[in-house]
């Protein structure tokens, strides 16, 4: 029997690890990636622009993985309105125009490099240390992506810190590069801060913000109501296999650590608890979003994210004041700095359906998104082994009909709720 032999290098061993990488990192289980929806698109909107039907709040859109470019364009047809035209009126002439917002999603690629070791280190042989390069690699793009999408929805990075966070502070000068779409701060009327017992549209309001203005539960009772009275909500998340879709309307409030540790003081813990549990019951099989520490309050899935969006007393963030809101102009907001050392502020993230874009393109050496290289040197005694994917992460932003005629950029699918918490 001939012996199988696989050279290092080969063009067969490189997709055998390309394809993992990009298993494992699909296949991560964080907050983020639970929320990932299927391409589901319909024969028209495949031809309009690939995207996705409505239903998770992040969507991969693979169009650049068999066309060439760099970019993909999402569009939004706007929903008519108006009176009928009653009777034997004439309605020759009187239709209503198809209007349109579109936005574009840049992809690029993205690489990390492995020193997998010298001479000695053959000793454990050279596919052992792929092994441990691939795991390696396997947890460090699910961090990236799920970082990348949180950043990109809270309009954002914040100023935690800590080895696991992969993305640089916005200060930094490869921020820009890192996040390849530009980081877009929320839309004034997609942005709230607790105020006492109350949200507060925009911004600005963080100027003023106290140690006491902490999430509760009653801020998402008020949530919902402005989603209720909101002539062009966010649309609800559908996932398959709920039966209760239709009936009754779910969105999902990502919290920080800090939000959701100060949502299990409140007295109706045992409620938002069990109200996860009978809606979870809706479901022909368990879905993940259920899994782990959750809750739900008034049609809200409170979801426990890993990290936070933060920002210290006296940091500076991005906002669009109710001024520029026609414009999406944004101007720089200070954190108040008299909040206290031992409090910051934290955004969590209401999220409907289509809030943010993934777009794939295909990695050379592999045909496919991830990528799988090595490279031996000195004298072959050294082993480097690299991952790359061809993707770009963007929150999905349309202008937006506002009831009078005029078109608001508005974020389609994450409203950002800012609220104090204790360190």
């Amino acid at each position: 029997m001939a012996e199988t032999n696989i050279a290092s290098g080969s063009s067969l061993a490189i997709k055998q690890y390309s394809a993992a990488l990009l298993a494992n990192t699909l296949k991560a289980t964080t907050a983020m990636d639970n929320l990932v929806g299927p391409i589901e698109p319909t024969a028209a909107m495949d031809k309009v622009a690939g995207q996705s039907a409505p239903g998770m709040p992040i969507v991969r859109i693979d169009n650049l993985m068999k066309n060439p470019g760099d970019t993909v364009s999402l569009d939004l047809v706007d929903t008519i309105s108006g009176e009928p035209l009653m009777g034997d009126i004439n309605r020759e002439g009187k239709g209503n125009s198809l209007s349109f917002s579109s936005m574009d999603i840049k992809i690029d690629l993205s690489s990390k490099v492995i020193d997998a070791g010298g001479s000695m280190s053959q000793q454990r042989t050279k596919w052992q240390l792929r092994e441990i390069a691939l795991a390696q690699l396997s947890g460090y793009f699910p961090r990236l992506s799920a970082q990348t999408s949180l950043v990109h929805l809270a309009g954002a990075r914040g100023s935690q810190q800590g080895t696991d966070w992969a993305i640089p502070l916005q200060s930094a000068p490869n921020f820009a590069s890192v996040m390849v779409n530009p980081v877009k701060a929320p839309t004034y009327n997609r942005h709230f801060v607790v105020n006492g017992a109350n949200l507060t549209a925009g911004g600005q309001q963080l100027a003023s913000i106290a140690s006491t203005d902490q999430l509760k539960l009653a801020h998402l009772d008020n949530i919902r109501k402005r989603l209720d009275d909101m002539d062009q909500p966010l649309q609800p998340v559908k996932m398959d296999g709920d039966k209760a879709a239709q009936t009754s309307k779910m969105w999902v409030f990502l919290a920080t650590p800090n939000q959701y540790s100060i949502l299990l003081t409140e007295g109706s813990l045992r409620a938002f608890q069990q109200n996860a549990v009978n809606r979870a019951a809706y479901f022909d099989t368990r879905h993940p979003l259920f899994a782990g520490e959750v809750g739900m309050w008034n049609g809200i899935l409170v979801i426990k994210n890993e990290r936070a969006v933060r920002f210290l007393p006296g940091d500076s963030t991005q906002i669009i004041t109710s001024a520029n809101a026609a414009t999406a102009t944004e101007s720089a907001q200070t954190v108040n700095g008299s909040l206290g050392g031992g409090y910051a502020v934290e955004r969590g993230l209401l999220l409907g359906a289509q809030a943010l874009g993934i777009a794939y393109g295909k990695t050379k050496v592999s045909g496919i998104q991830f990528g799988w290289k090595e490279h031996w040197y000195n004298f072959e005694s050294n082993l480097e082994v690299m991952g790359e994917k061809v993707c770009g992460h963007m929150k999905t932003r349309f202008s937006i009909d506002d009831g009078t005629g005029t078109k608001v950029p508005t974020d389609f699918g994450v409203i950002a709720v800012d609220s104090a918490v204790p360190l």
